[in-house]
């Protein structure tokens, strides 16, 4: 390991157990109510529970704990190597990028680089958050930089017959069909995360104006997605003929409710919708976010401008939006290999 030359400023070397020198944190630490001590590898989690804090401030629930989740095993990784969190350099960061590049799943397959993208997120964050607070002198994750993510559209996109046939599929006879219309057109509709739908509360949607306000979607952010007619209406009609036979309807405040009345999970959400998918015969895998994508595609070649799907969708950028220009040259391959004299 390289001679360390200090990340604190005004920090005092102590030997830990082994004989390794390291720094105590600078002056600032006291200030925040943290013992100096909270600078070795056994100090960490005092410094984590702030970060988690922070987190907490920062993001929704699942994407704190994903952070928080992804950090710690970077300090496991520090701390086998011998490296307290606030003595990192980022010759230290560069090696655990390249040990996350070796690293294997179970099933011996490679992380994906999504995978990658989001250990760079959480470094940057990480050490961001003890620069900013004065942890750390320098920022060792700073210039780090992202890898290269192609973007792609998931494989089961829903052709136009296909969406329709699956949200008309549920029978609205039975209180689960009328729960699970609603959740299909309410997805179809709007593109909401399935997350976001899982969320929604009565007072959210507003089925006279046809109107959803998403609350603390991603990035903590709030939004208003409008319904179409139908998507209304199957919301109606679930309020009033399906979501009272639920168990636990009338005491819980969420539209969306699962069997035993609790939260729609990811999972329950999805298996909900696989199964209608099955009923029909669809031979297509669709989840939630299949169903937020083909809305967005299927906007697109109807004419909608792509700003409108940005904030429809509740893209941050309107990069993340512009993937479904892809959607359209592949049709325009297709129609220039069957009609052009020379497309074949």
């Amino acid at each position: 390991m390289p001679t360390r030359h200090g990340n604190q400023q005004g920090s005092v070397s102590v030997v830990e157990p082994g004989g390794r020198k390291v720094l105590s944190p600078p002056n600032p630490r006291a200030s925040a109510g943290v013992n100096p001590a909270s600078a070795t590898p056994a100090g960490n989690p005092r410094l984590m529970k702030l970060y988690a804090d922070h987190l907490a401030v920062r993001y929704a629930k699942k994407s704190a704990q994903g952070y928080l989740m992804l950090a710690k095993r970077h300090l496991d990784w520090l701390a086998a190597h011998g490296v307290s969190l606030v003595d990192a350099r980022r010759e230290d960061i560069l090696a655990y990028q390249t040990a996350l590049l070796a690293m294997r799943k179970a099933d011996k397959t490679a992380f994906s680089t999504a995978h990658q993208v989001r250990q760079v997120s959480v470094l940057k964050s990480l050490y961001g958050f003890l620069y900013k607070r004065s942890f750390l002198l320098s920022n060792p994750a700073g210039t780090l930089e992202y890898p290269h993510v192609e973007q792609r559209l998931p494989r089961s996109i829903l052709s136009i017959p296909e969406a329709r046939r699956l949200v008309e599929a549920p029978d609205t006879k039975t209180f689960i069909g009328l729960r699970d219309r609603a959740i299909l057109e309410t997805l179809y509709s709007t593109g909401i995360r399935a997350g976001e739908l899982a969320n929604l509360k009565l007072a959210d949607v507003d089925t006279e104006e046809r109107v959803l306000r998403v609350i603390m979607g991603k990035g903590r952010k709030d939004r208003n997605v409008p319904l179409t007619r139908s998507a209304a209406e199957a919301v109606e009609a679930y309020l009033k003929r399906g979501r009272p036979r639920i168990r636990g309807s009338q005491r819980s405040p969420l539209l969306f409710l699962a069997l035993r009345g609790g939260k729609m999970h990811d999972d329950t959400l999805n298996a909900a919708i696989a199964l209608w998918a099955k009923k029909i015969n669809l031979g297509k895998h669709i989840t939630a976010h299949s169903l937020r994508h083909s809305a967005a595609t299927h906007l697109l070649k109807g004419g909608a401008d792509i700003r409108h799907i940005q904030k429809l969708l509740g893209h941050s950028s309107l990069q993340a939006t512009e993937r479904y220009t892809r959607v359209e040259i592949s049709d325009l391959k297709e129609v220039l290999k069957r009609a052009h004299p020379r497309g074949r």
